[in-house]
């Protein structure tokens, strides 16, 4: 049962838009993740039934497919998302993540190739930016792109890349090493359909997000046509900030969704679980974890909500995101370990979700910048310092 009684700062829209996803959470996902989270398998027809409310490409203008949607509505939609499945809301967010790069970088012939399918379910994509050695130091990464007259060749590796082993489409950063005096060098973002380019995949497996196919990536003179340079060569960097701010909303959306999931199942044990003659709810150090994990939750969501309204003023919003995703994402962890609590030898059980909760809630501190780089990112707009030079 759903205990967020009301939503006050939201429109009348909003609230109907939160309603209906959920009404279509509950009925259409909710009974089949289990099942998909057992066999380690994602259910790829959900981002397609998922695109009429706004989860595909929404933010997007509808003159590049979307439906203008605001990101606080699209805060809400992965908030739900997390709420049902946090494996749901991580492959949402990267093919939100490409779409956005491929509608804001992409020539005409590459939205035509790949934006519309991608918005309409039909392409699995990821990524790639994370490496075996290079993860937050994005400016340290290895990986090489050497132009050969009409195609470029890739030489490196990526790591914990979500669908990098099974997707037909992904957006690779790699690094351009100077020539010619003049010539652009830097970090490029490159379009590689495996329909075409053959390169190394292999599945890795973790303890969190058992349906979104964590992957590493190797390539070894593997050819991209130049065709498929995504954006201007050497200001991959700026793509890559373009793009964080919106997965760390999206991240810290999905965060208060679980956490608001943990506090409901908490809630319904507490009343109905009993101990020693009267339902564990009714003593007091129960009634402690609950609070918390209630004040945590509500803290979390206004957090993302002034994050999303803060890109909704049209303001780059870097520090407001890192604050959202920084506390959002540990205190989702930390709801889930009190409902663990809560739970007793219950929450230990696979055949129940907090176990999938707990698990899913501490993956989460770590993408899109753990938390020791959120911290750096806030003092640095805090303090006017850096602290790490110019790496995110």
């Amino acid at each position: 049962m759903r205990h967020i009684e009301h939503d006050d700062d939201l429109t009348h829209d909003q609230r109907l838009l939160r309603e209906s996803v959920a009404q279509f959470m509950d009925r259409e996902v909710r009974p089949t993740v289990a099942g998909f989270e057992k066999r380690g398998e994602f259910d790829w027809t959900l981002p397609a039934r998922l695109r009429e409310f706004g989860y595909l490409g929404g933010f997007l203008r509808e003159d590049e497919g979307g439906y203008g949607i605001s990101n606080t509505e699209y805060a809400l939609l992965m908030e739900e998302a997390g709420y049902c499945w946090h494996s749901l809301r991580a492959i949402l967010n990267t093919m939100n993540m490409a779409a956005l790069l491929i509608a804001r970088l992409g020539t005409p012939q590459q939205k035509a190739r790949y934006l519309a399918p991608l918005l309409a379910g039909e392409l699995r994509v990821w990524v790639g930016i994370t490496e075996p050695n290079h993860g937050s130091n994005v400016a340290g990464m290895e990986t090489r792109a050497t132009r050969d007259g009409d195609e470029w060749v890739i030489d490196g590796s990526k790591l914990w890349i979500t669908n990098g082993a099974i997707a037909e489409l992904g957006i690779l950063m790699a690094k351009v090493p100077p020539g010619k005096p003049g010539e652009p060098h830097g970090i490029t973002a490159f379009l590689v359909d495996s329909r075409e380019t053959d390169f190394g995949k292999r599945r890795v497996q973790t303890m969190v997000l058992h349906a979104t196919t964590t992957s590493e990536l190797n390539f070894a003179g593997t050819r991209i046509p130049a065709a498929n340079v995504l954006g201007d060569v050497g200001k991959g960097l700026k793509n890559i900030l373009l793009a964080l701010s919106f997965g760390r909303l999206s991240v810290a959306a999905g965060a208060v969704g679980a956490a608001q999931a943990a506090l409901d199942l908490s809630i319904d044990y507490a009343k109905t679980r009993r101990q020693f003659g009267a339902p564990i709810g009714s003593y007091q150090l129960i009634q402690k974890m609950v609070v918390d994990m209630r004040v945590r939750t509500d803290a979390a969501r206004q957090l993302v909500r002034r994050a999303a309204r803060t890109l909704d003023r049209g303001q780059p919003g870097r520090m407001e995101c890192s604050i959202a995703k920084l506390y959002s994402a540990q205190a989702a962890h930390e709801v889930a370990d009190l409902a663990l609590q809560v739970h007793g030898g219950m929450g230990y059980s696979e055949d129940f979700p907090i176990e999938r909760i707990f698990r899913d809630t501490r993956g989460a501190v770590i993408p899109e910048g753990t938390t020791e780089i959120q911290t750096l990112i806030i003092g640095r707009e805090l303090l006017g310092m850096s602290a790490f030079g110019s790496a995110d």
